[in-house]
């Protein structure tokens, strides 16, 4: 019996695929509950926000709805402490779904060098994100990354496109954000990860703010 099951395992998931990929072109577009920039503060602590726009051809390429994007600085110093990055999907189709960080990131001229799944405190658990440091040139930054919407937090892409599949099929609802916090790297790797920790435990309830429930 068991010998049976593995022989049409590869039959059943292709099948199951087929079937809940099926459900993807028939979404509901879901409208953000209210603006991004509502929800997320403009002030953080000690730290003050420039808000900043992509250019046509990132938006484009992102292929994103709704989005924010600001450097929080402090107010003694001109140089950058943290960036947020919110891109909001309303609804995603077959060639039109979020783009990894892991793609986007070294196309853009940073390497990486280590990437892991950590969990952070956020809304009352932990939380899993993705943790990445970069580097260009002698600039180095820590990455925090991951995917919101639909009522969960995560970071694995597998399970985020079989989350997906299963509610396009189930509930003809496809919205989800990436959310992104980048540090830079000045006095020591550990700084900077409590630096993002901190940022995160706030962001993920101020992103749920603005995701239709």
């Amino acid at each position: 019996m068991r010998e049976r099951f593995w022989r049409w395992a590869p039959s059943v998931v292709m099948t199951a695929g087929v079937v809940l990929t099926m459900g993807i072109d028939r979404q509901r577009a879901m409208g953000l509950d209210q603006p991004l920039d509502a929800a997320v503060p403009e002030r953080w602590g000690p730290y003050r926000a420039d808000n900043l726009s992509l250019t046509p051809g990132e938006a484009r390429a992102a292929g994103v709805h709704d989005y924010l994007l600001r450097e929080y600085r402090p107010a003694a110093d001109s140089a950058y402490a943290f960036s947020v990055y919110i891109g909001y999907y309303p609804e995603q189709t077959q060639g039109r779904t979020i783009h990894s960080p892991k793609n986007c990131l070294p196309g853009s001229g940073w390497e990486s060098l280590g990437s892991r799944e950590v969990l952070v405190p956020a809304a009352g658990r932990d939380v899993p994100v993705n943790r990445y440091v970069l580097q260009k040139g002698d600039e180095r930054a820590l990455v925090l990354y991951w995917y919101q919407g639909r009522g969960r937090v995560e970071a694995n892409e597998y399970r985020v496109k079989w989350d997906l599949l299963r509610d396009s099929a189930l509930r003809g609802r496809s919205e989800e954000a990436l959310v992104r916090i980048v540090v830079p790297i000045r006095r020591g790797e550990e700084d900077a990860f409590a630096l993002a920790t901190s940022v995160a435990a706030d962001l993920v309830p101020a992103v749920y703010q603005s995701l239709p429930s």
